[in-house]
């Protein structure tokens, strides 16, 4: 079967969820006020602690920063990233440059002394190797995640699928036994280890869909490629790795 084939599958099974790009589209819609609105509101719950946290780590005034903050969310509310190109990089980027570049004209208008206000090592900065945002970036997708795992045991309250990553989490060291006694303890229901391992597993299975998820809603074209590029340069690989079987390019399909 043809990669391109495998690779639309993919994209599939994330057209139920809106992409960044579809939400900008949609933030942007003409005579479409509710749904613009909607859009700009989704925007804004998925990114605006990020953004507040990474003008944080450039402006040192934690007043300037909340009010930056708060013109970047408002950008997004108000719909002013309607020239927004998805064949021109990633989404992440895009609101990184525009997070930047209100900062650098904060100071530009203010007439201020960049050097004694903000760190401009991270202001000026045109690269594309900004750790502090690829750390931004990496929690949000891990939170999202996370939100979806745990929504998942409350459909399903039959597997404790998020309670019992989070204490392998919490006790990384914990024997299968040890991890057993914890999980019986939170659910009021007894496992036995050898139970504890196969849910474990499925556990970080879970994970690992919902972590691919969420980077495919990303991305304007979710190929399996770009999905493990992605994972890597946001440095969450290792959280799929073990569920990536060898032909991952061409099916897109995580190994259960």
């Amino acid at each position: 079967m043809a990669p391109d084939r495998h690779e639309s599958q993919l994209a599939s099974r994330l057209e139920g969820i809106a992409t960044r790009w579809s939400l900008i589209r949609d933030a942007h819609a003409a005579g479409g006020l509710q749904t613009a609105t909607a859009a700009r509101q989704a925007l804004v719950l998925r990114y605006a602690k990020s953004i507040r946290r990474y003008i944080g780590g450039m402006v040192k005034s934690q007043a300037d920063a909340d009010e930056l903050a708060q013109d970047v969310v408002m950008r997004l509310m108000k719909g002013d990233f309607g020239g927004a190109d998805q064949n021109r990089g990633w989404f992440r980027d895009l609101l990184k440059a525009a997070v930047r570049n209100m900062v650098h004209n904060h100071w530009a208008k203010a007439n201020r002394r960049k050097t004694a206000d903000a760190d401009l090592t991270q202001v000026g900065r045109e690269d594309a190797d900004d750790p502090i945002w690829t750390a931004e970036w990496q929690a949000n997708v891990l939170d999202h995640a996370w939100a979806a795992l745990k929504e998942f045991e409350r459909k399903n309250p039959a597997s404790p699928a998020h309670t019992l990553l989070r204490l392998r989490t919490e006790f990384p060291d914990a024997t299968s036994d040890e991890l057993a006694v914890k999980l019986s303890a939170k659910t009021k229901a007894a496992v036995k280890a050898d139970a504890c391992r196969q849910m474990l597993r499925r556990a970080r299975l879970r994970f690992a869909e919902a972590l691919v998820t969420e980077i495919g809603v990303g991305l304007a074209d979710p190929t399996p490629a770009r999905v493990a590029e992605e994972l890597a340069a946001l440095g969450l690989l290792d959280y799929v790795k073990d569920f990536l079987p060898a032909d991952w390019a061409v099916t897109g399909t995580l190994a259960r």
